[in-house]
């Protein structure tokens, strides 16, 4: 049997399972990838917030890199928590030289508010990881945290896709998540614009919104998709993930990354 082609995450763990590189892994089986990892930083983390983070060292996270990529190679990468500068750096340099589309979630806080991001470490965001970037893929308070620009109306998102293509990604996907009415998202080049829309689903359980959109849209890289095809299918199955969150614990429940394996889309 042939394999099926491969994706590699450059991520955080999440112990809760919602977030991260389990978000990540879980995202890539659901769209039938093989999902490979490399940890960046373990954290503790429930639904109720991240209690604490642990980076790894720069040696450990070139070796699994190298690991992976020498052997099995990659049809895409995903990058998310990175924690420091140095990590950033490194990843950036390793990425650089891996012949494959990348996608940079640039993770600042989690969705509970707690920092993942030195904020040592946003000039290496800006300067050397999103230049290497396929897709960058910021919500509007990490466009804030990277450029300043405050979007407080869909009619910003086009001067926040234009800060952020400033530091050089081909593609920037703003995702205006945070803004009232419909989940709209911005794609653009810079030339091309495609405007996403799904309806806003009343459901608080969304832990992982961003690591599993993100993972999605390299997963559809990976299979040959065009940039605009692979953020359209992610969006589709980040909505229905949403409509099926549930809950866990006290606070905020995860996203369902298997809702597709249920038999039918979840009712809207």
């Amino acid at each position: 049997m042939s394999a099926p082609p491969r994706v590699l995450t450059v991520a955080g763990s999440d112990s809760g399972g919602g977030a991260g590189i389990q978000a990540d892994l879980k995202t890539m089986l659901a769209l039938g990838v093989h999902g490979m990892s490399v940890v960046t930083a373990v954290t503790a983390q429930n639904s109720l917030g991240v209690q604490g983070a642990w980076e790894l060292p720069v040696e450990a996270v070139r070796a699994q890199y190298r690991s992976v990529v020498d052997d099995i190679g990659v049809q895409a990468v995903k990058t998310g928590m990175l924690a420091s500068a140095e990590l950033v750096e490194v990843v950036a340099e390793l990425i650089a030289g891996t012949d494959a589309p990348v996608v940079v979630d640039p993770v600042g806080v989690s969705k509970h508010g707690d920092p993942l991001l030195a904020a040592s470490a946003l000039d290496s965001v800006r300067t050397k990881l999103l230049p290497v970037a396929t897709v960058a893929t910021p919500n509007l308070d990490e466009v804030t945290q990277l450029t300043g620009v405050r979007v407080e109306s869909e009619g910003g998102m086009r001067k926040a896709a234009a800060a952020v293509l400033g530091y050089g990604p081909r593609w920037a996907l703003i995702k205006g998540g945070h803004l009232a009415g419909d989940a709209v998202d911005l794609l653009t080049d810079g030339s091309e614009e495609h405007w996403l829309r799904a309806p806003r689903h009343d459901n608080r359980h969304t832990h992982g919104t961003g690591c599993t959109l993100a993972s999605a849209i390299a997963s559809h890289l990976a299979k040959g998709r065009s940039v605009p095809e692979a953020v359209a299918a992610a969006k589709e199955y980040v909505t229905g993930a949403i409509v099926a969150g549930y809950a866990l614990g006290g606070g905020i429940g995860p996203v369902d990354h298997a809702w597709a394996f249920k038999g039918s889309a979840p009712s809207e």
